[in-house]
This record gives C-alpha cells, sequence and structure tokens, in this order.
C-alpha cells in the first residue's frame, strides 16, 4: 500500500483526470487506451504518476480486469462531475441534427420496437435526415455486457434484475457503470384466440395450470418469470412452444389452442387484435417496467442526450399504458 500524502493542486496535470476517469469506466487499460487513442504504456504512466501524486494505488489488478481501491470510488464522481460540465460548457453545441450522420444501435424486443420505432423514424425524418437507427435482437433480461461491449448504444426493455442491482450498488455508495430511465409501465395478460375453450369461461388458476401454453423468451430457456411465479405457488404449467418474438406468439395463439402471456400494450399492435381474447391472470406478477439502458461512457455524448430526450416523448399512448414524467434513474 502507498503512502498517502497531501496534493499540490496546482501541479496536478488535469489529463491525468481524463485518464483516470476512462480508466474507472471500463476498469480495463487496453479498451481504455482504446478509448483515448494512447498506447497502454502511456495510460500505464498516467496512472502511475497520478498514484504518485495522491498517494494511493487507486487501481489494483484482478484477473484480466482492474479493481477501484476506496478512494477511487470516493474521487471519481467528483472527477466525473467536473470533467462532464467542463465538456458541456466547451461544446454546449456539438450536436446538429439537421446535419448529423449518426448511426443509433438499439436493442428491444419486436414488441418494443412496433410501439417506439415508427414514432422514432418520424422524428428522424423531420429533424434529422442524415441519422440513422438499427434495431438489433434482445436476447437477454441483462444486456449490460452487451452496452459494455459497445454492440448497442441503448437497451430498452424490462430489466428488473438490472435496476435492483443499480438501486442495491446506489444505496452503498457505488457508483454504477449504467445509467437508467424509465419509460412506460404496462401489465401481463392472458392471450387466446376467441373461440378458444376457455375464452368464454373464467380463467381459474387451475384452468391456467391445465392448459397448454406458448412462452416468449428471448434467451430460449424455457422457463420464464411466470413459471417462477406458478413454482412460488407450487404449481406448474405445460410449455407445448418457446419462441422469441412476441409477433410470433400473437400470430400462433390466434390459430391455436396455445394459451400466451403477454404485454397489455403489444396487443393493440399486433394487427390481429380482434383476434384475440384477454384475460387477467388468476395469480399476481410484477408489471412490465420498460426502461431505456445505457453505459455511463455515453451519458454526455451530445447525440445521445439528444436521442433521449425525443425517445421519451415517443412513449406509446395506447391504452394499457401508465405515463410517466421523465425520470433519469442514473
Amino acid at each position: 500500500m502507498m503512502l498517502k500524502r497531501r496534493m499540490n493542486f496546482k501541479n496536478l496535470d488535469l489529463n491525468l483526470l481524463r485518464v483516470f476517469n476512462e480508466v474507472m469506466t471500463e476498469r480495463h487499460l487496453t479498451r481504455a487506451a482504446t478509448k483515448l487513442s494512447l498506447t497502454q504504456p502511456a495510460v500505464s504512466n498516467a496512472l502511475r504518476r497520478l498514484r504518485d501524486s495522491l498517494g494511493d494505488d487507486l487501481l489494483r489488478r484482478s484477473g484480466s480486469g482492474l479493481v477501484p481501491t476506496p478512494m477511487a470510488l470516493a474521487l471519481w464522481p467528483k472527477v466525473q462531475a467536473a470533467l462532464e460540465q467542463l465538456n458541456e460548457a466547451l461544446s454546449p453545441s456539438a450536436f446538429d441534427p439537421a446535419s448529423s450522420t449518426a448511426t443509433f444501435v438499439l436493442s428491444m424486443a419486436d414488441a418494443t420496437a412496433a410501439e417506439l420505432i415508427p414514432g422514432l423514424i418520424g422524428l428522424i425524418d423531420r429533424e434529422a435526415p442524415g441519422v440513422s437507427i438499427r434495431v438489433v435482437p434482445l436476447t437477454t433480461r441483462d444486456p449490460r455486457k452487451l452496452l459494455e461491449s459497445e454492440g448497442a448504444d441503448m437497451a430498452i426493455g424490462f430489466f428488473p434484475s438490472v435496476l435492483a442491482g443499480m438501486t442495491a450498488q446506489a444505496q452503498a455508495g457505488e457508483v454504477a457503470a449504467f445509467h437508467h430511465q424509465r419509460l412506460y409501465n404496462s401489465s401481463y395478460v392472458c392471450v387466446m384466440r376467441h373461440d378458444h375453450p376457455l375464452a368464454q369461461s373464467e380463467l381459474t388458476l387451475d384452468r391456467f395450470c391445465a392448459a397448454r401454453h406458448l412462452l416468449v423468451s428471448f434467451s430460449g430457456r424455457p422457463f420464464g418469470f411466470i413459471d417462477e411465479a406458478l413454482t412460488s405457488l407450487g404449481r406448474s404449467r405445460h410449455i407445448v412452444l418457446t419462441v422469441n418474438q412476441f409477433f410470433t406468439a400473437g400470430r400462433v395463439v390466434a390459430n391455436s389452442n396455445l394459451l400466451t402471456v403477454l404485454p397489455r400494450h403489444f396487443v393493440s399492435v399486433t394487427g390481429i387484435a380482434d383476434q384475440l381474447v384477454l384475460r387477467e391472470l388468476p395469480f399476481k406478477v410484477p408489471d412490465v417496467h420498460v426502461d431505456a439502458l445505457w453505459h455511463r461512457r455515453v451519458h454526455t455524448q451530445h447525440p445521445h442526450l439528444w436521442l433521449r430526450e425525443h425517445l421519451v416523448n415517443l412513449r406509446p399512448k395506447a391504452a394499457g399504458h401508465t405515463m410517466l414524467q421523465p425520470v433519469d434513474g442514473s
């Protein structure tokens, strides 16, 4: 452990704080060096100089990554805030949507895309004709690795375990690597075709469990949160088919005796809502909270700020939604 000593701020090279911020964000020297357009030895040397100035190790190697010291964790939020304010002051008009040729990569399920993308394309046509959107499939309820690897600029979906982890980090005084923003709330319902044997009768727990089911699973895992809820009640259901798209699920149940569970708000955009019957589930499950999630490295980037600002205004207004005021969950 290095001996701590009082630092003379007047002699500190402020470029070292940029390096510190990037290394803290990436927790990896090579990735930080790439982001900074520096060599890895240059980043290592900058960290050494900052360690010498502060009298603290700051980051220690652990496996292939780096683990921050308590001093680094305490210092990082203040360094980030200062750098963000400086960036904003020096480039307040860094993004001009009318002339931009930016490409945004968004990860979301087909149901979410059906709700948000038409409005987003309308916005681009009006304000940012050179901007393009690439939508990639959401294959997990925890897209943090995708965002860390820059496989997407933003993920939009239902991420309960991710948000719970971020809340725990905040309560522990830790700096989270991600930000989120709630877009809208909805709920889950049981969906079946109009002439399904259960369409005209009460949907009891026994009847639900005895029926044949279709499961929508992004990962392909044949066990979802509905099954978790049933297990907690000592019950189970018979899953006949597992698919990874909500639209496919809607089409299949409209032409079969299978039941499925879908977000209430999605049914209205299937194009076949008149062929489907919605029934309240005979047991409690959490509501659908649709959130935008992004890595903190893009949090203050002007194109990303523009996208987030307008995405809030594109939230669906169909029946079954609970609209929220914009809240940055950082």
